[in-house]
């Protein structure tokens, strides 16, 4: 089963679209195999796009974060809050139907009120120069422990409206 078997593509970047709205997240949505299923993109900072517009950005710091986390998902079943090796947030919740895990929806790019992004890192891993890459941390948005207790009430709970539609569909 795929995640357009339980709606539409737009449906999923509604979400995706709903994430960045309320709460600035990146919001991505992804299959079991780790592929984003739109081409949405909401960016939540200057440094993201910067480090995905480079190879080793995009394979070992985007890809990397989310291909643990989507692991971690699937093994314990449930909502996983984790940094990438930026310093941004990533928050990620499994989508299962039937106990098929089906894929992840989640979103990132936000420091944690106690966090700072890692620009030696960036620097190391993706290649940017660090004055540039502090350039581009300057005005970064910081979301609450509040704000992101209620990110992942709000993700968990749209994931289930989504689930829950289908069986009705399903059902009828």
């Amino acid at each position: 089963m795929e995640l357009t078997d339980i709606c539409p593509l737009e449906t999923w970047e509604e979400l995706e679209n709903n994430l960045f709205t309320k709460f600035n997240f990146q919001g991505s949505v992804f299959n079991p195999e780790g592929i984003r299923i739109s081409q949405v993109k909401n960016w939540s900072n200057d440094l993201c796009p910067a480090i995905k517009a480079t190879k080793n950005g995009q394979s070992y710091i985007c890809s990397t974060a989310h291909m643990n986390m989507t692991a971690m998902v699937k093994k314990s079943r449930s909502l996983v809050m984790e940094e990438c090796d930026a310093g941004f947030v990533k928050l990620v919740v499994p989508i299962i139907y039937e106990d098929e895990f089906l894929g992840v929806a989640g979103g990132c790019g936000l420091l944690a009120e106690d966090g700072d992004a890692d620009t030696f890192a960036v620097n190391k891993i993706a290649g940017i120069n660090e004055t540039k890459a502090e350039e581009l941390a300057q005005e970064l948005p910081v979301i609450t422990h509040e704000e992101m207790a209620d990110a992942s009430a709000y993700l968990q709970e749209q994931v289930s409206l989504i689930l829950e539609n289908y069986i009705q569909k399903k059902g009828q």
